[in-house]
């Protein structure tokens, strides 16, 4: 065993044999950056949104939202559930993707079919899970088959996951780009978390910062705009030139970023691309929402994928010949393969360097690392400055979606994060490789998907007043009127009721579209007695609800009144199983209650 005492030195002289190359590479990665950077601000200045106006005379083209599943029988209802109440944009269908072997989620599915006809199951011929991209490619068969039968045709596809919170007025706007490009990308941010949560406080920044600066400059520079995998519209020419192409894989099957292949694929075939920049919109941004893995094993794996996509599988399916005009966009995307294993051995040799420099001004002597990082001075320097001022550029992205309270934590997860791009990459590079010795083909490494809870996603609710002056029910000036007589102990609905300036029937309605829930009574024979009775009477009328049934592992449950943490806590004493809301009148709960509750 080496003593202590000698052991410093030997590490001082390994690590001063690499401080030139890791010098240079900080240096050269942060001119990069720098680049990218200044792309961004003209791209700021240089693209105007729409306005309203605009967006609206766009002619509606009929879209199709494709989703690939496999076991996400936990959140897809929801997803389902929320997504077509909530789009401000009627004329589009979801096909849903499903394996037979996936029983649960088909069931979810076909659930989710019975109360929305816009809603299609997409069964794969064969057992899954095998790729993203296959299952997708089997969703578009059954897109093409059902405009046989139906006559219609989709001139617009658009990608999305079963966790997606897709905005209101997100197809608005790809509908509006759509008259001009052939691909269309809305922004994917991370719905906020707790600043504890570091793993999924890393996507916050980071998707922050890629839709911000990256995407934009993109556009700008004439680099190919790589689909996010969700929230991405394909016109119908794009589809069919893919298809012809392609021996009709519109998604490459064998590959697992089956997204940023077809961003390039469309690029390749002279097609436009635009990605719409963030806007916001009554206090929210325009963008698909979503939850990310919040540990940090889940981020690991899911980052594993999209680095074995990205920077080691997509040299399989591209040559020299045909990356070569965009080349430096390629190498950006790739350059993470060494950069990832590289950062923490950069600061390591940063911090052992300064430790050693500030012993050796003490002793007036130089040697070894200090003598290096000495020769090294300018390059260093500069390499940390532009490091320093691109933290702070992320921490300025992250603000304007977050809040600054929650990107002052931004310098702590991006140590976070170079932990987790460490064993991402080093754990790709491996299974890489024994895929390739092996034989043997790469699997979906499919992420566990949570859809947001309506706490999560009360941001973007509109006022009850906004909704009932905008869908014609009160005028703005009864409304003021009404909320300044309006009593403490008394709910705005209520109030406008005794007032007479509307019913009750119209005050559900809009309560149903402010919260995204089902409106209507069950049908009568739709209620299972038992499962009725799955409450003692006393909770049924303490909440004002009625469970009716019991369908794909959910009880869905009629009340007055919108589902909150102590209500759902007083039902889970009773059943585990997930709740499925439906929002009905008191005068239809009492009803209900005299036929079902006694």
């Amino acid at each position: 065993m080496i003593p202590a005492p000698l052991l410093a030195p030997l590490i001082d002289q390994w690590l001063a044999r690499i401080v030139a190359p890791l010098a240079c590479w900080v240096l050269i990665n942060g001119i990069d950056d720098i680049v990218i950077d200044c792309a961004a601000v003209v791209s700021h200045f240089r693209d105007a949104a729409p306005s309203e106006a605009e967006i609206d005379a766009a002619p509606p083209r009929p879209m199709a939202i494709f989703v690939a599943l496999w076991k996400e029988h936990r959140v897809i209802e929801s997803m389902l559930e929320r997504n077509t109440r909530g789009i401000r944009y009627r004329q589009v269908d979801f096909f849903v993707g499903a394996y037979p072997n996936d029983a649960p989620t088909i069931a979810a599915v076909r659930e989710a079919m019975k109360r929305y006809p816009n809603v299609h199951l997409a069964l794969c011929p064969h057992d899954g899970p095998t790729s993203k991209a296959d299952c997708l490619n089997w969703i578009y068969q059954r897109m093409l088959l059902y405009e046989e039968e139906k006559r219609v045709c989709f001139e617009m596809v658009l990608t999305h996951d079963a966790e997606d919170s897709i905005d209101p007025d997100a197809l608005r706007w790809i509908n509006y780009y759509a008259q001009t490009f052939d691909m269309v990308q809305i922004p994917v941010l991370a719905l906020p978390t707790p600043i504890r949560e570091f793993a999924h406080g890393v996507y916050c920044d980071e998707f922050a910062e890629f839709q911000y600066r990256d995407m934009p400059a993109r556009q700008l520079l004439g680099g190919f705009i790589p689909s996010n995998g969700v929230g991405t519209g394909f016109s119908r020419h794009a589809l069919e030139m893919l298809a012809t192409a392609h021996n009709n894989c519109v998604f490459e099957p064998g590959c697992l970023t089956e997204d940023y292949e077809n961003g390039w694929r469309v690029h390749h075939m002279g097609l436009r691309q635009k990605f719409i920049a963030i806007r916001f919109r009554e206090g929210r941004p325009v963008a698909t929402r979503e939850y990310f893995p919040r540990n940090i094993r889940a981020a690991i794996r899911q980052r594993t994928r999209w680095v074995t996509g990205i920077m080691l599988q997509s040299w399989e399916f591209h040559s020299p010949r045909d990356t070569w005009s965009n080349l430096y966009w390629f190498w950006r995307d790739r350059k993470g393969l060494a950069g990832n294993l590289l950062t923490p051995l950069t600061n390591l040799t940063f911090l052992v360097g300064a430790n050693t420099w500030i012993a050796a001004r003490v002793s007036h002597h130089a040697w070894g690392l200090a003598a290096d990082l000495a020769r090294f001075y300018w390059i260093c320097m500069v390499g940390l400055f532009i490091q320093g001022a691109h933290t702070l550029m992320r921490m300025g992205f992250s603000a304007s979606i977050y809040g600054w309270r929650f990107a002052l934590a931004v310098p702590l997860r991006v140590m976070v994060a170079n932990f987790i791009n460490l064993c991402s990459t080093s754990r790709a590079i491996l299974n890489y490789a024994s895929a390739k010795l092996r034989g043997h083909p790469l699997r979906w490494a499919k992420t566990e998907h949570v859809f947001p809870s309506r706490e999560a996603l009360n941001v973007e609710r509109q006022r009850l007043g906004a909704l009932l002056t905008g869908g014609s029910w009160i005028t703005p000036e009864a409304l003021a009127r009404a909320l300044e007589t309006r009593p403490a102990h008394l709910r705005l609905g209520e109030h406008l009721i005794a007032l007479g300036l509307i019913g009750e029937e119209e005050l559900y309605e809009a309560l149903a579209i402010q919260n995204q829930v089902p409106l209507g009574v069950p049908e009568g024979e739709s209620v299972s007695l038992a499962v009725a009775r799955t409450l003692p009477a006393a909770i049924a009328r303490k909440w004002n609800l009625l469970p009716f049934r019991v369908a794909a592992g959910a009880l869905y449950v009629a009340g007055s009144e919108l589902p909150g943490t102590e209500m759902q806590a007083d039902i889970r004493r009773f059943s585990s199983l997930e709740l499925r809301f439906h929002l009905i009148t008191p005068t239809a709960f009492q009803q209900l209650a005299l036929q079902f509750l006694g």
